[in-house]
């Protein structure tokens, strides 16, 4: 057991996340990290995307992906992105600093409960700044004061902790079971089709007989060289070798925004020789060409 994790977790959540901790602790190679507290939206992922394996709760997506690296997990499951709210902060620089192998995704349907200690008026709700941005329009038209904190299970947790009848959680529902709230609303997101989709990471990257007779997709990241149309001509393979790029994404790197580094899914792997020389283009128009893993399909494209 991690004590530096598990003494950042309210004081609800600590027992559950020590149990979990000592069970995974017991098998590492079998335990899944995650980024929150017992009950979070990553927790319920980790169990349905990997239902034998043991869910091992983190604080932050750091101490998550450390876990692999360290050994006392053997994958880690991270949110990257949501449908309605975009990505999520900072994957883009976990992910590759981790030295980490994407081995796998899951997409999961996302939905929301308001929970407290009363039944209101409420002044304010803690979550996870993702599930805030979800439930944007249910605050608002009620008046309540988004507060941030680390993740949704958590603030469920630290509103019990409180005992503040004024001050209400957004969290999945079985957060309020957990940890002795009462549902104010169920479904409070704005949108009925609100979807994060989830990577599965791991120190070693799948052996090909893995990946044999199933629709793949490969992330990679790039920077490309600094002069003109260099990223046109850098993505310039992929249309000519008819290779699907179903996500591109621009972030910078470093604070003098010199650096631009760019976040890619294409359908198909590498030893696919139109995908050979579509990254083969690509890496010669650019300074940096990184590959992040190459997967089954969690979902259908398209």
């Amino acid at each position: 057991m991690n004590h530096s994790l598990t003494q950042s977790f309210p004081g609800p959540a600590l027992m559950l996340a020590t149990q979990l901790q000592q069970a995974a602790a017991a098998d590492p190679a079998r335990a899944i990290a995650f980024q929150g507290s017992p009950g979070a939206n990553s927790h319920r992922a980790a169990t349905e995307a990997r239902p034998d394996a043991l869910p091992l709760p983190c604080f932050s997506f750091e101490d998550a992906l450390d876990a692999v690296k360290d050994g006392r997990a053997g994958q880690a499951i991270i949110p990257i992105e949501n449908s309605q709210h975009g990505r999520v902060a900072d994957i883009h620089f976990l992910l590759p600093e981790s030295g980490l192998n994407i081995v796998g995704e899951y997409f999961m349907p996302i939905h929301h409960a308001l929970m407290a200690c009363g039944d209101g008026p409420f002044e304010a709700a803690y979550s996870h700044p993702q599930a805030l941005g979800q439930s944007r329009r249910f605050l608002r038209e009620r008046g309540i004061v988004p507060l941030s904190y680390v993740d949704t299970a958590g603030a469920a947790a630290y509103v019990a902790e409180r005992g503040d009848p004024a001050v209400a959680a957004i969290a999945p529902a079985i957060a309020a079971q957990l940890y002795g709230l009462k549902i104010i609303a169920n479904n409070v997101e704005d949108a009925a089709d609100n979807m994060t989709r989830f990577v599965i990471l791991a120190q070693d990257p799948l052996p090909a007989e893995a990946l044999v007779g199933q629709e793949l997709v490969t992330t990679f990241i790039f920077e490309v060289k600094n002069i003109p149309a260099a990223l046109y001509k850098a993505l310039g393979g992929f249309a000519t070798n008819g290779v699907n790029m179903t996500k591109l994404e621009s972030y910078q790197q470093g604070a003098t925004f010199s650096a631009t580094m760019f976040y890619a899914d294409i359908i198909g792997a590498p030893g696919d020789p139109a995908v050979d020389r579509a990254l083969e283009e690509c890496a010669f128009h650019s300074k940096e060409l990184r590959l992040l893993g190459t997967y089954p399909q969690g979902r259908a494209r398209g």
